[in-house]
């Protein structure tokens, strides 16, 4: 291991242990001098964090269960170099920042890869330490590619014989004059639209077609034909995928122009290219041109219904417009008077509509057949405003009429039936209005999608228990889940759900919740998780499923999260089976420079562990850290902070740890994890510069390790420093 390149700057002891950390497991971390600092020098007599846990539980001031955590990358613990031995050094417990993400362990194509879950548990119990399961279900950091494709529309099936080419690419070379594409050391030339390639005296090939799409969820058949001729009778190689990941076939060719076809399938890659390659083939080689295809089912109409309209015995319940018919056994019964006659059967407030095709279904009832009824839909009234009229077929009895409504162009259509001058009475049952989409494919139901996704978290849940092999024993089961407001107003937050996340949170999330349903949501994680961990060597009794979340101890709501989490958490466990351990805050807080700001945020810290105390739920900070806000409001970065911003940031460090052993119950006291080791880089995705850690990017003790370890009980050992 190169030292230098690693820059760490940590105390000579650790650094000559550092080199063997692996084998003698863990070295003890000091600051070195390397800024002679007065004020610094105290850090050098605290104990590695753990230790003072390790008094706590041996005085009865804490549980002895009780973990102290830290987050880190999987990866680098792995390497078993300097984050192995920092972990080791001074916690119990860790936390893997994305290594057990749904992301990074599921692949494109719902396969799962647990290599680097599978060695983060294997390296932790040689070290002795435990791990913090994060997280089982959350909607960021999702597949969302594959979880979308899942509960996509299916292709309609139709028979074989009826299904038609699709065109994914298509080479015109009569549109070319030179050749477009890739060198690989031949270039063929084109001469009257004609792509022409000559044997150059050893191996050749060159590209034919480029970038095109590939469905490989779907494995599609593709084929690709072209117009061809050489100038002999033979056979050339087609390769089709992409670099690294390419397949062949042989494509015949004769003397005469032909289209010859070969076909692929099992392609791996979103984009493929095709190439020619005649390789040894002596002869030449014309092309017109070539073409990418594959088969699927025809396009098709479907309809779907986005409106209906029924009615209630009584008055005529719409707008008059000189007719007033009532409402007869359910149905606008409709007697002619003689007189020119019109009436809403559908108004527009009911009848909002997209851009798109239409057909407008009549349950209607006639005495008698009868001509010169029309059926009206408008868009408002005006000069502007778009009115489509089409005639009604009406025949004596009870049927069913369609009306075809083409080229809506959006708005609130009042739907207007026009007997005018017809003498048949007329009774109008329902109205019903239908959306004409041209596809080949159907969505699924909201059952069909409920089911598959069920599966999918049920498959996701039991293979990340099946790596972990029963050693983790407490989980993140649910991250995240709610929102920070009451839309509902049924007196707690609503859940996170894409309608009504960000631009930039639809695009890249994906909301289980959506389709799973508020309450099924988390119980089905809760389920699974206890199943599938019982059936991979882990003892139900020590499972602990915690829900995870941020801003619980936020002050500009007075701790509104928390207590609606609370409520949840009784929703969630109302049927009798659910049963969710802990609470676990995330609390990535800062420290203000504002005294009033300052005392609000301590006041509201104190309030979230009282509440927490009174859910009589276990309790855990899982990802605390903290960053420092001026008195302007500015978030002050790590290179501009000042002795007395860190020292303030060491105060505050001890005052939540001190709250956190004073109020909550030594029974209900599960953790504490400090998410950040280290100040955040300035690169970083997380709270990038910000003075997060309790070690500078060097490794060097701060004075929030201080605050850190008196927090779990050390002495202020800067009080005696010489004045």
């Amino acid at each position: 291991m190169k030292l230098k390149n690693i820059n760490l700057g940590l105390g000579l002891m650790a650094l000559l242990a550092l080199s063997s950390c692996a084998d003698d497991k863990f070295s003890e971390y000091r600051t070195d001098m390397t800024k002679n600092l007065k004020e610094y020098q105290y850090l050098n007599n605290y104990e590695p964090l753990k230790k003072y846990v390790e008094d706590m539980k041996a005085s009865g001031k804490c549980n002895p269960d009780f973990k102290l955590g830290i987050a880190l990358a999987a990866p680098d613990f792995n390497k078993q170099e300097l984050v192995y031995c920092l972990a080791g050094s001074n916690f119990e417990e860790m936390t893997a920042g994305n290594a057990m993400k749904y992301a990074s362990c599921v692949k494109n194509d719902g396969t799962f890869d647990f290599n680097t879950v599978k060695d983060f548990v294997t390296n932790a119990q040689d070290a002795g330490l435990t791990i913090y399961g994060h997280t089982l279900a959350w909607h960021s950091q999702q597949n969302k590619k594959y979880l979308s494709k899942l509960i996509a529309d299916k292709e309609i099936q139709v028979d074989p014989s009826q299904k038609v080419d699709k065109v994914d690419a298509y080479t015109d070379f009569s549109k070319m004059n030179s050749f477009p594409f890739y060198v690989m050391g031949y270039t063929p030339e084109i001469k009257d639209g004609i792509l022409i390639s000559k044997y150059p005296g050893k191996w050749y090939q060159y590209f034919v077609v480029d970038n095109y799409p590939v469905d490989v969820d779907a494995k599609r058949e593709y084929k690709v034909t072209a117009m061809i001729k050489a100038s002999e009778d033979g056979q050339i190689d087609v390769q089709t995928g992409n670099w690294g990941a390419t397949t062949y076939q042989k494509m015949s060719v004769s003397t005469q122009w032909k289209e010859q076809s070969v076909t692929f399938s099992g392609l791996t890659t979103e984009k493929a290219f095709v190439v020619f390659q005649p390789g040894d083939f002596a002869g030449d080689i014309s092309c017109k041109w070539v073409k990418v295809t594959h088969s699927e089912a025809p396009v098709m109409e479907i309809e779907t219904e986005v409106h209906k309209e029924t009615y209630t015995d009584g008055d005529f319940p719409f707008y008059v417009m000189g007719c007033t018919p009532p409402v007869i056994n359910g149905a606008i019964h409709f007697v002619p008077t003689g007189d020119w006659s019109q009436f809403f059967v559908m108004p527009g407030g009911d009848n909002e509509l997209d851009e798109g095709d239409y057909v407008v279904y009549l349950d209607l009832t006639s005495d008698k057949d009868a001509s010169g009824v029309d059926l009206t839909m408008q868009n408002g009234w005006g000069g502007t405003a778009q009115a489509i009229t089409a005639k009604v077929p009406v025949a004596a009895g009870r049927h069913s009429v369609k009306i075809e409504m083409p080229k809506v162009e959006g708005g609130n259509y009042d739907i207007i039936l026009k007997p005018q001058t017809a003498d048949a009475t007329l009774d109008v049952h329902s109205v019903r209005v239908c959306k004409i989409t041209k596809s080949n494919s159907i969505p699924l139901t909201d059952e069909e999608k409920k089911s598959r996704l069920i599966d999918a978290m049920g498959k996701w849940i039991d293979g990340m228990m099946e790596a972990t092999n029963g050693y983790v024993t407490s989980w993140d089961v649910v991250n995240e889940a709610l929102s920070g407001e009451d839309k509902d107003k049924d007196g707690k937050y609503d859940l996170q759900h894409a309608a009504t996340a960000s631009a930039d949170d639809k695009k890249n999330c994906f909301y289980w919740q959506d389709y799973l349903g508020d309450l099924d949501y988390v119980r089905l994680a809760v389920a699974d998780a206890r199943k599938s961990f019982a059936a991979h060597n882990g003892d139900p009794e020590k499972l602990k499923l915690f829900i995870n979340d941020y801003n619980l101890e936020s002050d500009w709501d007075d701790n509104g999260k928390l207590r609606s989490l609370i409520k949840w958490i009784h929703d969630w466990e109302a049927d009798g089976v659910t049963k969710i351990d802990g609470i676990a805050s995330q609390m990535h807080i800062s420290c203000y420079a504002d005294p009033v700001k300052q005392e609000s945020v301590k006041k509201h810290i104190v309030k979230m562990l009282e509440l927490m105390k009174e859910s009589k739920k276990l309790c855990k900070i899982s990802e605390l850290d903290m960053g420092y806000v001026d008195a302007a409001g500015k978030e002050v970065t790590y290179d501009q902070m000042t002795e007395e911003q860190h020292k303030e940031m060491r105060d505050l460090y001890t005052f939540v740890l001190q709250k956190y052993f004073e109020i909550i119950p030594i029974d209900k006291q599960y953790g504490i994890t400090q998410w950040c080791a280290t100040d955040s880089p300035k690169n970083s995705g997380w709270r990038p510069g910000l003075a997060t850690g309790l070690w500078d990017l060097n490794y060097l003790r701060k004075h929030t390790y201080a605050g850190f370890a008196v927090g779990l009980g050390a002495p202020k050992y800067w009080e005696n420093l010489a004045e």
